[in-house]
């Protein structure tokens, strides 16, 4: 379900996600402990923890309403994973991501040292190629010399996300959780309508996981991902977010 926008945080982005490749794999939770956000837990789906490769484009990006010239359409590909954080009124599930890669540096600038994120410029590239009755959706990305590819080949016309599905576990966690440190996280929520993704008729990936995302993810070089998705996508606002601190 679409989530309620709070009246009183104003939108620090909007934009479009478009052409959302989704590689989930299975891993030990005690692999993702030492990143998780203070007060946040990991969230799991039928008891198993994923962490999530995925790869879009940025469309229409608008920062406080404002276009920046060059910033406006762009690749990310990110590795994440699930977590929840408990309000007072409840949970609420998010993503923590353990690397954001972008083609431009000044996104990386500002991310890292305004928002203590942890993004990395690489020089990327897609391709959306329709024929006949297949979509061929690829990401790429260089690093240390070696180009990294993720691509899925799917049914040309997306359908509707069954209820209770692991595809709506991936797909709807509305909040992003970023550790600032031992005592501080940063929460902030994300607004998009109900995604529909495209029928994976093949997928393939090349990364090499140990230079893109450090040794702690070296394994994740030979195994094979548990499910794979292509999401459109839709419009997005991120809206301005908040600090979660030790209660004093």
């Amino acid at each position: 379900m679409q989530q309620t926008i709070p009246i009183k945080k104003r939108t620090f982005l909007d934009a479009q996600w478009r052409k959302l490749i989704m590689m989930n794999y299975a891993v030990d939770p005690e692999l993702l402990k030492p990143y998780l956000p203070f007060e946040t837990e990991l969230d799991l789906w039928n008891g198993t923890c994923y962490v999530s490769l995925v790869g879009f484009m940025f469309k229409e990006t608008k920062m406080l309403k404002m276009r920046i010239p060059f910033h406006v359409n762009f690749e990310e590909i990110n590795l994440r994973f699930y977590v929840k954080y408990k309000d007072t009124d409840g949970y609420k599930r998010g993503v923590v991501f353990i690397k954001e890669i972008v083609p431009m540096p000044s996104l990386t600038m500002v991310a890292n040292a305004l928002y203590k994120e942890n993004y990395e410029t690489l020089p990327t590239r897609h391709l959306w190629e329709e024929k006949d009755d297949s979509l061929t959706v690829k990401y790429i990305w260089k690093k240390d010399g070696r180009w990294n590819i993720i691509k899925t080949v799917s049914e040309s016309k997306p359908v509707d996300i069954t209820e209770g599905s692991e595809e709506e576990f991936i797909t709807e966690h509305f909040w992003g959780y970023t550790r600032i440190n031992e005592n501080v996280t940063s929460e902030y929520e994300v607004v998009h309508p109900r995604w529909q993704v495209y029928s994976i008729k093949d997928h393939s990936i090349r990364v090499n996981f140990k230079s893109t995302y450090g040794p702690d993810f070296a394994f994740m070089q030979n195994l094979k991902p548990v499910s794979v998705y292509l999401a459109e996508g839709s419009e997005i606002l991120v809206k301005q977010g908040r600090k979660i601190k030790v209660k004093r």
